[in-house]
């Protein structure tokens, strides 16, 4: 075979065994990369892996992190008080406090079953489904609602709530100082107008321009409100009118005597003050002790022109208003010209008090003058001023007496 196939390539032509042989190379040369690549990978197959790891994957990383996270031992941490300023709270007449009493609502997003309404019981409580019972004494709405979403987080994540005050107990208060009936008030609309209405009114002697409010809160601490009631009557403008809440105190001040810029007339025809003061007149022509009831704000010359006192039977030169002063605790008189004022003088046409007593002659002017200074003891208050009076009239028989009239 070996010498057929010699034979043949020596017979053959010298160009055709030329190209046969260059064919054969061209064909050899992609057979013997082939053969080359695979022992190289065989070699590296075999051989041992290199000391340098290759790239994790994104998820290998993962996987290591959560790794190292099991490993990691818990370490304790300070509590958040301790570490993180506590916020204040805010403290603002507006914010209305939750307390015993009131009706809440309480809706939770997207779970219908958690939601409930609950009353505050005397204790400050509310009592809900699978939360217990839960405080709410003197927190805002807006504080019971993130004390109550994490209650309600012990049960679902990051739950959404939403808490509404739909009943509002009844506001207890005090009015107390310059006002007609001080002492405590149940409020259906808790204003500060209303509580003026119901106590009766300021008297005389208030000073509306400097109105207290004090709040006591839970925490002890005490919120004060001043309201300056005179300037908007002045201005025309709308009185400032304060929400109040349960356990308010309202304090009326008493006006100074040295204060001539208070508009004491303007006072005394709103319906800020006492709508009616009671007025004593005692005179010959009445003989004896008269009532006269004047709206507020009446002067002088009202209560003359309601007695109508003849100029015959009463010296209305000398005309004696006497006046309970509760600094002193005692009587003023002041001596006034009626006849004057009748003539056009308003000078002496001073506005009138409550309990004020107009004393009508001059020898019974003198009788009572003399009454006044020999009565030594002070009065504690001023119905021992107005009890005076009225002992005065029944113990002297000829206090009113026919002789020396004048």
């Amino acid at each position: 075979m070996r010498l057929v196939e010699l034979h043949f390539f020596k017979s053959a032509p010298r160009g055709w065994i030329t190209s046969l042989l260059m064919a054969g190379v061209y064909t050899l040369t992609p057979t013997l990369s082939i053969w080359l690549n695979t022992q190289r990978a065989s070699a590296q197959a075999s051989a041992p892996l290199p000391t340098a790891q290759a790239r994790p994957t994104p998820l290998e990383l993962i996987e290591q992190a959560r790794q190292k996270l099991r490993n990691t031992p818990a370490t304790p941490t300070a509590p958040a008080t301790s570490t993180a300023p506590t916020v204040p709270p805010i403290k603002s007449f507006n914010l209305y406090r939750l307390g015993a009493g009131d009706t809440i609502a309480v809706q939770v997003q997207r779970f219908a079953d958690l939601n409930f309404q609950a009353a505050i019981d005397q204790e400050g409580n509310i009592t809900a489904p699978l939360l217990g019972k839960i405080s709410l004494q003197g927190l805002t709405i807006s504080e019971a609602q993130e004390k109550i979403r994490q209650a309600v987080n012990r049960i679902v994540i990051d739950p959404v709530v939403f808490v509404s005050l739909i009943g509002q107990r009844p506001v207890l208060v005090t009015v107390t100082g310059e006002i007609a009936k001080p002492g405590l008030y149940t409020l259906q609309l808790p204003r500060t107008s209303a509580a003026l209405l119901l106590a009766g009114g300021a008297t005389g002697r208030a000073d509306l321009r400097a109105v207290q409010v004090k709040r006591v809160l839970a925490d002890g601490s005490v919120l004060e409100e001043k309201l300056d009631l005179v300037t908007p009557l002045q201005d025309g403008t709308p009185l400032p009118d304060l929400k109040l809440q349960d356990g308010d105190v309202m304090v009326i001040p008493k006006l100074s005597e040295q204060d001539q810029n208070y508009d004491r007339l303007l006072m005394g025809r709103s319906t800020l003050v006492k709508p009616q003061i009671t007025v004593r007149f005692l005179s010959y022509a009445s003989n004896g002790l008269g009532t006269l009831t004047l709206p507020n704000g009446s002067t002088f010359l009202d209560a003359l022109t309601a007695v109508r006192p003849g100029p015959d039977n009463a010296n209305l030169r000398r005309v004696a208003l006497i006046r309970f002063d509760p600094n002193q605790k005692k009587a003023v008189t002041r001596n006034i010209d009626a006849r004057s004022i009748l003539q056009g003088n308003m000078g002496e046409n001073i506005a009138l008090e409550d309990n004020d007593v107009i004393v009508v002659g001059r020898n019974l002017i003198g009788r009572i003058t003399y009454a006044l200074n020999t009565f030594t003891q002070p009065f504690r208050d001023v119905l021992g001023f107005l009890l005076f009076f009225r002992e005065l009239q029944n113990g002297a028989e000829n206090l009113f007496g026919p002789t020396g009239r004048e």
